[in-house]
């Protein structure tokens, strides 16, 4: 920054117009040099005092606090405060980040292993200890979600076409907006007796089905994919809709030819979150889908495995020894984790491709 330079009558010299209009300031580099002085003595306590992670994190925020005084004493208190600000809005981000990245190095470390060409190929039929692999539970995976998408993205496409072109805010509509504001909330065990007492009534007690469990899943996802998808489809302008209606297009043919396509990249991205949000439901899969050690391709006949069911067994009852039982555990973790970021870079590449040009 170029500094401007002037004379004052009272005084010859050259006078530093910022400095006068700013006063004095901190060098640029002093947040950079507070917080890696904050990082080098958080390592050194990481590495000589073995302290945790959390523990360092609040060392190095402790020592943060030393830029908003060093300002307060050099810049005054209107800078001192805007520098505190800063530093506490960081600070909570990272914070906020900190379970994210811890939950992400512990499942990598741990799950990647056990990750390999046995792992995925073999199930854990007569396996005891060391061997076998995860195979059974990710076809009951792919599965039972692939099934629930199959029974929920209609039900939900459709729910948001009603509410946002043909219902004109009747009372059925408000009442469909409170009833899925009341799905929203939940809790996936709930979906799981759900789907139970519906089963038994047909095949009696006792009764466990990967179908059932595509059911169960189906309760939770429908309401996530109406509520995203009628936010997509208001986002459509009305002039698509208006011009479409001017050249005698039929209101279902507006619909199917205009305003999906238009809103289709969005529709996808809620979907894919709606099937991440259930893709590692424990409770209701292990209340009707049950858990066993055999492959099965058959949703409706006898129990089906999942990853989530699987790592919560390995985990309950790891056996004797408990080691490779909880290794498998936590490369289930990691196959599940693995799996959900595929289908959200999936939802990007299609939320790139078919979006707009203009948005891109």
């Amino acid at each position: 920054m170029t500094t401007l330079t002037t004379s004052n009558p009272g005084n010859p010299g050259p006078v530093d117009v910022h400095k006068e209009l700013h006063g004095d300031q901190l060098p640029r580099r002093a947040p950079l040099m507070v917080v890696g002085a904050g990082v080098v003595v958080a390592a050194l306590l990481f590495v000589l005092a073995d302290v945790n992670l959390l523990l360092a994190a609040l060392v190095v925020f402790a020592i943060s606090l030393v830029l908003p005084a060093w300002s307060a004493a050099v810049e005054g208190r209107r800078k001192a405060t805007d520098r505190l600000v800063t530093v506490l809005v960081t600070s909570s981000f990272v914070l906020a980040m900190f379970p994210l990245f811890s939950i992400l190095i512990t499942v990598v470390s741990k799950g990647s292993k056990v990750l390999g060409i046995e792992f995925f190929t073999f199930s854990m039929r007569n396996v005891v200890g060391e061997g076998g692999g995860i195979y059974h539970a990710l076809v009951g995976t792919l599965l039972i979600t692939g099934a629930a998408t199959v029974i929920s993205v209609p039900i939900g496409l459709f729910t948001a076409i009603y509410l946002v072109e043909y219902s004109e805010a009747n009372r059925l509509s408000r009442w469909i907006r409170f009833l899925v504001d009341v799905m929203t909330g939940i809790p996936s065990i709930v979906a799981g007796l759900f789907a139970y007492a519906l089963f038994v009534l047909f095949f009696g007690e006792g009764v466990r089905m990967g179908i059932g469990g595509s059911v169960a899943l189906s309760v939770l996802m429908i309401p996530v994919v109406v509520r995203s998808t009628e936010e997509m489809l208001k986002l459509v302008p009305n002039e698509l809709r208006e011009a479409s209606y001017a050249l005698g297009v039929p209101k279902w043919r507006t619909v199917a030819k205009v305003v999906l396509p238009t809103a289709l990249a969005g529709i996808v991205t809620g979907v894919t979150l709606a099937i991440a949000r259930v893709i590692g439901e424990t409770a209701p899969l292990l209340i009707i889908a049950g858990a066993t050690d055999s492959v099965n391709f058959n949703l409706f006949d006898g129990r089906m495995a999942s990853l989530p069911v699987f790592a919560y067994a390995s985990q309950r009852n790891p056996g004797i020894p408990p080691e490779f039982s909880i290794d498998r555990a936590w490369g289930a973790a990691f196959t599940l984790l693995l799996i959900v970021m595929l289908l959200n870079l999936i939802a990007r590449l299609v939320s790139y491709f078919f979006s707009p040009k203009g948005e891109r």
